[in-house]
């Protein structure tokens, strides 16, 4: 029987265990293990793929400019990326606070990878003050220790043979 399904943790402490987060594991729990290491590499990567991202966009801007398609097409270009890049931030803001629907997500994609920029700024700002998503897992963590805690609480005595009095 695993760890898992007997409902201990690798330490051997009983009960739930936390739901790693991409880049940081479990060391969010407890901020320890190098966790401000890697929230300083993460800030610090997120805004290099930002920083790139942006370089890629202006190169194709001016391949517009280069292959002359005209005023009116480089402005839908530019705002196609600029509305689709909000919506991302909007879209990766939220899923630090909440869980996302999965059909969402999968209509979402083609936007998504369209506002890219969009979403390697909402993890930079994010990772600045947490972990991305640490806050919701904290959450489901603390509900899920206090059901278990209710769970395994132990009662004392036969509550038939109480005395009324």
């Amino acid at each position: 029987m695993s760890d898992e399904q007997n409902g201990t943790q690798t330490d051997g402490t009983p009960g739930p265990r936390p739901e790693p987060i991409r880049f940081f594991g479990t060391t969010w729990l407890n901020h320890d293990g190098g966790y401000r290491t890697r929230r300083l590499a993460v800030s610090a990567g997120s805004l290099a793929a930002t920083a790139a991202a942006c370089l890629v966009l202006q190169i194709a801007y001016q391949g517009l400019g280069i292959a002359a398609v005209g005023g009116f097409v480089t402005l839908l270009v530019v705002v196609m990326f600029a509305t689709c890049s909000a919506l991302a931030f909007g879209h990766t803001w939220g899923t630090f606070t909440k869980r996302p629907d999965p059909d969402r997500q999968a209509s979402l994609r083609g936007l998504m990878t369209i506002g890219f920029v969009g979403s390697l700024v909402a993890y930079f700002f994010r990772s600045l003050t947490e972990a991305p998503g640490e806050k919701l897992h904290r959450e489901e963590y603390e509900k899920a220790r206090e059901q278990y805690e209710r769970r395994t609480a132990r009662r004392t005595g036969n509550p038939s043979r109480r005395r009324r009095g």
